[in-house]
C-alpha cells in the first residue's frame, strides 16, 4: 500500500500582490485634485505666478525688470502655498475618510507615505518649473513693452537653490500634516509656529546668535542671494532636522499607529 504524498499548499508572496509603486504615485497624484480644497489650491498655485508677473511688469521700474527680480517676487507666494499641498495630501486621508480604503488596499502605510512624498515633490518641481517659465516670459515682455533691463543673470545654482527651497517647504508641510493628521491644526501650526519661533529667537538677546541655526526660513535664505557657505549648509541641516525630520519621524509613527475610522 503506497502512501499518498502530501502536497504543500501554494503560498503567495505578499510582494507578488503588492501594488506597483509607480501606480501608487499616480494614485496619490490624482488624489491631490480629488477634493475641492486641494483642487482650488492647485488652481491658486497655477494662477498666482502669472498674476504676480503681470503686476510686476507693469509696476516695477524698467531698470528693475530682470529675471532675477521676477523670480524673487514670484517665488514668495509659491513658497507660501506649496506646503499646504503637502499638508492636504496627508490629512485628507482622515478628513475625507479615504484612509480606510487606502490602507486596506496597501497595508504597508510607510509605502503609502513614500508615494505621497514622491507625488507632492513631483508637483513641487512642476510648479517651480512653471514659475521659472512665467518669469522668463515676463522678462521678455518687460524688455519688449517697457524697455526693461532684461538681464538674465541667474545661474544654474540659482535655479537649483530656489527649487530646493520650494521642495524643503513642501517636505515641511507634509511632515506637519503627518504629525497632526488634522487639516486645520496642521495649517495653523505650520504657518504660526515658525513665525512665533522666529520672533522669540530674534528678540531675546541670549537667543539671537542661535537664530540662524533654528529658523528654517533664514537658513534657506542664502539660496536667494547665492551666498551659501559651509557654515550656512550646516545651519540648514540643523534647521531641517528641527522643522522637517523631527515632525516627519513623529508623523510616520502616528500614521502607523492611528486607527482609521470609516465614520
Amino acid at each position: 500500500m503506497s502512501a499518498v504524498a502530501a502536497v504543500p499548499a501554494p503560498m503567495t508572496d505578499e510582494r507578488d500582490l503588492a501594488i506597483p509603486f509607480d501606480r501608487l504615485v499616480r494614485t496619490e497624484l490624482r488624489k491631490t485634485y480629488d477634493t475641492r480644497a486641494s483642487r482650488w489650491l492647485l488652481i491658486a498655485i497655477a494662477a498666482i505666478t502669472p498674476i504676480v508677473i503681470g503686476v510686476l511688469v507693469v509696476a516695477l521700474a524698467p531698470k528693475e525688470l530682470t529675471f532675477n527680480k521676477l523670480v524673487d517676487f514670484s517665488s514668495t507666494p509659491e513658497k507660501l502655498l506649496l506646503p499646504a499641498l503637502g499638508i492636504l495630501s496627508v490629512t485628507s486621508e482622515w478628513s475625507q475618510r479615504t484612509g480606510l480604503v487606502t490602507f486596506t488596499l496597501v497595508p504597508r502605510r510607510r509605502r503609502v507615505l513614500l508615494a505621497k512624498c514622491v507625488a507632492v515633490l513631483a508637483l513641487g518641481i512642476a510648479a517651480t518649473a512653471v514659475m521659472f517659465a512665467a518669469c522668463a516670459v515676463g522678462n521678455v515682455l518687460g524688455a519688449t513693452l517697457r524697455a526693461g533691463n532684461g538681464s538674465w543673470s541667474f545661474g544654474l545654482s540659482g535655479f537649483g537653490g530656489i527649487t530646493l527651497v520650494m521642495l524643503i517647504g513642501l517636505m515641511e508641510g507634509t511632515a506637519f500634516g503627518m504629525a497632526l493628521l488634522v487639516t486645520p491644526a496642521a495649517v495653523v501650526v505650520f504657518y504660526v509656529l515658525p513665525n512665533v519661533w522666529s520672533a522669540v529667537f530674534s528678540t531675546v538677546p541670549g537667543l539671537k546668535s542661535a537664530e540662524a541655526w533654528v529658523d528654517l526660513s533664514q537658513a534657506t535664505g542664502n539660496f536667494y542671494n547665492d551666498k551659501m557657505t559651509g557654515t550656512g549648509m550646516l545651519q540648514l541641516l540643523v534647521a531641517f532636522a528641527i522643522w522637517v525630520a523631527v515632525p516627519g519621524v513623529i508623523g510616520v509613527w502616528r500614521v502607523g499607529r492611528t486607527e482609521v475610522k470609516s465614520s
